[in-house]
């Protein structure tokens, strides 16, 4: 049977996204034809900025390459423009005389930049910011000359601005408006943002028309004001809007309105032509923001598969951006009048402005400015209309807040609703990255950069993204290793960060992100996990630890489960137990009906499906210490019986792990640690895919380091040979050190030393014996006066009220 024909006008996101969608869902049904006016496959136009600031290239930008088209018999003609449109015919012709036929057509022409009718809008150097030609043209400019002029106060104005100012110009804003971002912020937050940008050199005008470009044999060299005043301008940018560009439909004799009218299928006029992304007139609407583009994608492609169902109804948008390093969101209607009531939130020296727009006890618009983190959780309210009069003392703190509430405790991942959007950018909601996560195996951002599109443009959500991945994974999840920098709140790199806080000795996280200047004053939930233990792990004794900038797991003293329970483990040093330690466990398990009482691979005992009011009482019953079983730190000694029952056993490995367990007990690591005790090389304890295992043989013992187990299982290497119980733990104790002291948070043992070679280990731990026992030294004074966290919290348990309140 003979496919139908498909031609696509536009090879930009929305256009080729819908193509995305129905090759989903019916990849066999059309023979399909894209033609694009530019020379690029599709590439990501919202990341044009970082091409002009310098921080990624054009092939790092590009979405589908053509490798990709050809993967899926995609005939893609690139620099081909179609200028008519023959319905009768059923062809399209492009300018070289290039021609297709369709059965039916998608237009997705997209928009182009509106360039103020003004004198000198013709002179060389006065340019739009729409497309790649466009940032070629600014970096060649900045090249050459010096004084550039940006028009327009919008994201893209600021990003072009930014941009030009990293590649050496003098760059000057000139915005007609009051402040800048009118439509996304309010008058305080524009300020705000006003302020931020100056600090990094940028200069505005506002409040100012422009009323003639004036030129130098034929190039722009000044712009003239309203006023009279003049400003010099080797590179005039517009970026004050842009228009649908709709003539090639218009031409055609489809209906078009300030756009081309389609209706809730994405039809036009012409049922055999369809259309999306902001050449569209939805409802008499023109979307510019991507996530409505991707609705209306997804639509169309439903249609186009002749599945029939989808509706697009327009869309309710929220913008969650990053100009130059500053987080903003805005939703809704956020400017207020007579029948609305606004809560503000102000923190001027420390750049976080929260405002919150109610009317008839619901959220209708909010902005935050320099903290956006629960902008995903505004916006659900905003669009499900939800009362508010329950949660309205604690909504302005947050989602997390809720905890004090009453509400089920949950951390802000394991609370977000399926639907609720992650990355407003390409639309990209929770459900759709838990999915891919768990379908497609992905195990990093960058996996999930590519599966789904979430984090892969302005790079806001990038932290939260992390957050699913850590909240699906667990131990399985793979840090970013060789990431230059520690998240989009600075420009520094863990290890420059941990350099830092040794040479000015910062002892706690606000001084740390004042020291060393981070974007945003109070840092996210990926850095600050990091910082505290840069701190703690740097000047142990010193530091101040910051329970909430740890993980929900570490805050309570026990894993959250999938239903908001907890699971408690005692820690029974090295699988050992006592009849009497059995006893209590069983009589708790009975008092406080324990749904599952389970051995874990660790050789301890789960206590699964505790109620988090019963976490204190119990820990109080059992009178045992923690098994840190929730920890970025020593985790279990798993042991065999060794030599003193095994009759293979040529060492006492219950002995050696259940030393090993005391010594570095309370010690908190880049991420968890487990190590393992066999007593002879058959090896049943698995010493060989620990972080550090101990196999005991007729001379002593062997070592090995970086194993993992979990869903990427490594096997340890050799690192060395020993005599004694001694000497096991000063070099596994050194080793561990080390890798306190250097490796990045979320490493495990094995990433680390990935990164720096095996051999660096052994020159540290096995050649140089002065500093291996500085080391250990290093690791036994961070781990004097350790605190046992469950008694310590059983004896204040009538003292203050921090874990009832603790946010989760």
């Amino acid at each position: 049977m003979e496919k139908m024909k498909l031609v696509v006008v536009g090879n930009g996101m929305a256009g080729m996204r819908t193509v995305e969608e129905l090759l989903k869902i019916s990849p066999d049904l059309y023979d399909i034809t894209v033609f694009g006016d530019e020379p690029h496959p599709n590439y990501n136009r919202i990341m044009l900025s970082p091409v002009l600031a310098g921080e990624q290239t054009i092939d790092d930008i590009i979405l589908n390459s053509r490798e990709w088209y050809a993967e899926n018999n995609i005939t893609l003609h690139t620099g081909k423009k179609i200028h008519k449109i023959d319905r009768r015919l059923r062809m399209a012709f492009a300018e070289d005389g290039t021609f297709a036929l369709y059965d039916r057509m998608l237009i997705a022409t997209g928009s182009t930049p509106f360039m103020l009718p003004i004198p000198g809008k013709d002179l060389k150097g006065v340019i739009g910011f729409r497309d790649i030609k466009d940032v070629d043209a600014m970096i060649a400019t900045a090249g050459t000359h010096k004084h550039a002029v940006v028009i327009g106060g919008g994201l893209l104005g600021l990003e072009a601005a930014n941009g030009l100012k990293i590649q050496g110009m003098d760059v000057t804003v000139i915005h007609k408006n009051e402040w800048l971002l009118e439509r996304q912020l309010d008058k305080t937050a524009g300020l705000m943002l006003q302020r931020s940008l100056e600090a990094k050199g940028l200069s505005f005008k506002l409040n100012m028309d422009t009323k003639q470009l004036i030129g130098e044999n034929g190039h722009v060299k000044a712009i003239q004001f309203e006023d009279g005043s003049e400003l010099a301008a080797d590179l005039v940018v517009m970026a004050v809007g842009i228009r649908p560009n709709y003539a090639l439909a218009e031409s055609a004799g489809i209906h078009c309105d300030r756009g081309i009218v389609v209706n809730d299928t994405m039809q036009t006029f012409d049922p055999r032509v369809y259309s999306v992304g902001e050449c569209v007139a939805h409802r008499g609407i023109s979307y510019g923001l991507v996530a409505p583009l991707f609705e209306m994608a997804k639509v169309c492609a439903n249609h186009l598969a002749n599945f029939g169902i989808g509706q697009y109804k327009g869309s309710v948008t929220s913008t969650k951006l990053k100009v130059t390093g500053i987080d903003l969101f805005s939703a809704g209607d956020f400017t207020g009048n007579e029948d609305t009531e606004e809560i503000v939130l102000h923190d001027a020296v420390g750049g976080i402005y929260k405002k919150i727009v109610i009317k008839d006890d619901k959220i209708i618009g909010s902005v935050l400015y320099g903290d956006t983190t629960d902008g995903s959780w505004y916006f659900q309210l905003l669009r499900d209309g939800k009362p508010i009069h329950e949660i309205r003392d604690n909504l302005m703190f947050g989602q997390d807040s809720l905890g004090n509430t009453g509400h089920e405790g949950q951390d802000k991942v394991s609370a977000m609703t399926d639907e609720m959007e992650v990355c407003g950018c390409n639309g990209v909601c929770k459900g759709t990255i838990v999915k891919a996560i768990q379908e497609k195996g992905l195990f990093s951002i960058d996996d999930v950069k590519k599966q789904t599109k979430a984090g892969s443009s302005c790079g806001s959500c990038v932290g939260l993204v992390e957050q699913i991945l850590v909240s699906t994974l667990g131990g399985g999840y793979a840090p970013p290793s060789s990431a230059k920098t520690i998240c989009g709140c600075s420009d520094k790199g863990h290890e420059e960060i941990r350099q830092q806080i040794r040479d000015n000795k910062y002892l706690n996280i606000p001084d740390a992100i004042k020291g060393m200047a981070w974007r945003t004053p109070n840092g996210c939930a990926t850095c600050r996990p990091a910082l505290n233990y840069y701190l703690i792990s740097t000047w142990p004794h010193e530091a101040v630890d910051d329970p909430q900038s740890r993980f929900i797991n570490e805050r309570v003293h026990a894993n959250i489960q999938k239903d908001g329970t907890y699971s408690v483990i005692p820690r029974m040093y090295g699988g050992v137990t006592t009849p009497s330690q059995l006893r209590k466990i069983a009589d708790v398990a009975d008092k406080y009906a324990v749904p599952m009482v389970k051995v874990t691979g660790g050789q301890r005992i789960d206590l699964l499906g505790v109620k988090k009011e019963d976490l204190v009482d119990m820990w109080a019953d059992l009178d045992m210490p923690s098994g840190y079983a929730y920890s970025k730190g020593i985790r279990t000694v798993k042991t065999c019986v060794g030599s003193e029952f095994c009759r293979f056993g040529t060492q006492n490995s219950t002995q050696m792990g259940i030393d090993i367990e005391k010594a570095f007990d309370h010690m908190w690591a880049p991420h968890k640690v487990k190590f393992a005790v066999s007593g002879c090389p058959r090896n049943c304890a698995e010493s060989g895919i620990k972080d550090v295992g101990i196999i005991g043989v007729d001379s002593g013992w062997e070592m090995y380091v970086g194993g993992n187990g979990g869903i990427k299982t490594e096997v340890a290497q050799f690192l060395c040979k020993v005599k004694t119980s001694d000497e096991v733990l000063e070099y596994s104790g050194a080793f561990i050190q080390i890798y306190r002291e250097e490796a990045r948070y979320l490493d495990r043992t094995v990433h680390w030393i990935e990164r720096v070679g095996l051999e660096y280990v052994k020159r540290r731990v096995i050649e140089d014996a002065e500093g291996r026992k500085a080391a250990y030294e290093r690791l036994l004074y961070a781990l004097q006066g350790a605190v046992e966290p469950w008694s310590e919290r059983v004896k204040k348990r009538n003292e203050h009220k921090e874990f009832e309140d603790i946010t989760i």
